[in-house]
């Protein structure tokens, strides 16, 4: 009896940021492409018991210039964060400043479609856009992994696959992303 080959290790993550030059500073941006509707991806970004599978849920109101609370599940000690809905343009674009004892980030997250031909040949498609705007470079080796581990844990929730673990993306990814601060 030949023994059955162990599988292979999953390959490591591999960074897509990028850093672009921003009035105010620089923005970092990531994308992700989905095989799924527009709404489909709206719905994981907005519904609490959608955004728990990923990043962590939230509560209060979740409309443009309210603020709500939201429990950082996967983060030390699970803590909550001010989040202020800036912008909420259903289903395409979301925009939010969470305040906690670290300051403030300014998120956007802006979706695009392509709706499938109807003949079952081909299907619905979403691009993510993820962008943090940052005042400065400073902490890109420790911010950009983190939101690489984030949009994957997004990613696997959506296609009900195994969720990444973070010690594949930190420090593996950090010195990617200060290399992108020499750019």
């Amino acid at each position: 009896m030949t023994p059955t080959p162990a599988p292979a290790p999953a390959p490591a993550p591999v960074p897509t940021g990028r850093l672009l030059r921003a009035a105010g500073g620089v923005d970092l941006v990531l994308t992700r492409g989905f095989a799924l509707p527009v709404e489909e991806v709206w719905a994981a970004l907005t519904e609490s018991a959608r955004t728990a599978l990923w990043f962590g849920p939230w509560e209060g109101d979740g409309g443009p210039g309210t603020t709500a609370r939201v429990r950082l599940l996967f983060e030390e000690e699970t803590p909550w964060t001010e989040l202020r809905v800036e912008a909420c343009e259903a289903p395409t674009r979301l925009v939010v400043t969470t305040v906690d004892e670290a300051g403030s980030w300014r998120l956007e997250l802006k979706l695009s479609g392509t709706p499938g031909d109807g003949s079952g040949a081909g299907s619905d498609a979403t691009e993510l856009t993820f962008v943090h705007h940052l005042r400065t470079q400073e902490g890109v080796g420790e911010i950009g992994p983190g939101w690489e581990y984030y949009l994957d844990k997004l990613r696997a929730s959506l296609d009900g696959a195994p969720q990444p673990v973070f010690e594949d993306y930190y420090p593996a990814q950090k010195a990617y992303f200060e290399d992108l601060t020499a750019e």
